[in-house]
This record gives structure tokens, C-alpha cells and sequence, in this order.
């Protein structure tokens, strides 16, 4: 019995791949999360799921962060990326940085269950005539998505809280800690980038970011 999970911050779209799924594979169990955290409880819990499929646009995460940083801590768990963003960039950057296949949004359900069964086969599935990558020295993006996988997961959330502009006192609200805990994570943080101030901090996840969607998600 194949496990899926599915991760998107729009019910209506989380609901109609839900049930486009359980349309194909009829025995799957389906997990549900709507933002990067809840996605990082629900991959704790069934590391053992057969695919995550994971929209780029999620609460709590920067542009190509959340499937950078899932992808390095459970990288037993294959991702394909579900987008609205159909740019061939994005694509090609999705699959340089883990994925194992993209799904546009406005893929028809036929295509979603056909497309999945490729990648669980190990493949790695592609919408049809993506024209080729562009040739550019992504060095920079390449060493900074390497960081970005070794971040713990209270890193994680501190470093897009950042680059979202949350000040300190902020953050440390919204995780429920002090602001002398968010300063070390932050201490950290800046140590594993290579920078020395917050705005270092942010131009670098920035290169991490994605164009917005050409639909709404």
C-alpha cells in the first residue's frame, strides 16, 4: 500500500490531489500538511512514505528552501514538486536541487496518476517539451542549498523568519522561545552561510527565491 504526502497550503488543490490519488492508487494512505511546519511532523512521522508531493509556494518557506531542506534531511523520501509556476527555470532549477519530477498545477488528473507511478519507478518525470536548462554557474545557489540542508529545523524556521524581515523578538514570539535562543540560532546560522550580519543572511537565502506564480496557488 503505496503512503503519500501531500503538501500545499490551498485546500481546494490539497483536497483534488487528494482524491485524484486515492482515484489511482485506491489502497494509498494519504497525509495532509499545509505549511512547512506541519510538513516537518508529518515527515518525522512517516519517514517511510513512498513520495511527498510538495508545492513550492508553503507558509515557512523560502522559494526552493523547503525542498532543499527536506530533501536533505529525509533524503530517502522522493519529492516531486506541484507548482502553478510552469517556467522552465523553475523546472530544471527543481530537479537540480532534488526533485524527482515537477507537476504543473494544470496538469489534467489522468496525468497526475500516470506522472507519480513514473517516479515511483524511480524515474525522474518531466512535463512534455520543457525546452533544455539554461548554461549558468550556479556555484553559488549550489553551496548555499548545501547549507541549507544541514540546518537543523529550528534553523530552518529562524532563517525564513529572517528572510520574511521578522525581527528578533518576532521570531522568538512565534516559536515560543527567548530572544537569546533565537540570536544563537541565528549565531549559527550566519556561521554555516559564511556571513556576518542579518542582511548578508537574507541576500543570501534571497538567491534561494523563486518568480511568482503565474496563477494563483
Amino acid at each position: 500500500m503505496p503512503k503519500f504526502i501531500v503538501a500545499d497550503d490551498h485546500p481546494l488543490f490539497r483536497g483534488a490531489l487528494v482524491q485524484a490519488l486515492g482515484q489511482h492508487f485506491a489502497d494509498a494512505e494519504v497525509i495532509q500538511a499545509e505549511d512547512v511546519d506541519s510538513l516537518q511532523k508529518q515527515v518525522q512521522t512517516h519517514s517511510d512514505a513512498d513520495l511527498l508531493l510538495l508545492d513550492l509556494h508553503m507558509p515557512g518557506a523560502s522559494g526552493f528552501s523547503g525542498l532543499i531542506f527536506i530533501n536533505g534531511q529525509y533524503p530517502q523520501i522522493p519529492i516531486m514538486v506541484v507548482s502553478a509556476n510552469e517556467q522552465a527555470s523553475i523546472i530544471h532549477q527543481a530537479i537540480e536541487y532534488g526533485a524527482a519530477g515537477f507537476l504543473p498545477k494544470s496538469s489534467p488528473p489522468e496525468m497526475i496518476g500516470s506522472s507519480i507511478e513514473k517516479v515511483l519507478e524511480g524515474e525522474i518525470w518531466l512535463p512534455a517539451d520543457l525546452p533544455p536548462a539554461d548554461a549558468l554557474d550556479n556555484d553559488d545557489k549550489a553551496a548555499i542549498a548545501e547549507v541549507v540542508a544541514s540546518f537543523t529545523p529550528q534553523q530552518f524556521r529562524v532563517a525564513n523568519m529572517l528572510a520574511d524581515g521578522l525581527l528578533n523578538k518576532q521570531i522568538a514570539y512565534e516559536m515560543d522561545v527567548t530572544e537569546a535562543t533565537v540570536k544563537a540560532h541565528l549565531t549559527a546560522i550566519f556561521r554555516k552561510l559564511g556571513v556576518h550580519s542579518r542582511t548578508q543572511a537574507v541576500l543570501a537565502m534571497n538567491q534561494l527565491d523563486l518568480s511568482p506564480p503565474q496563477i494563483e496557488s
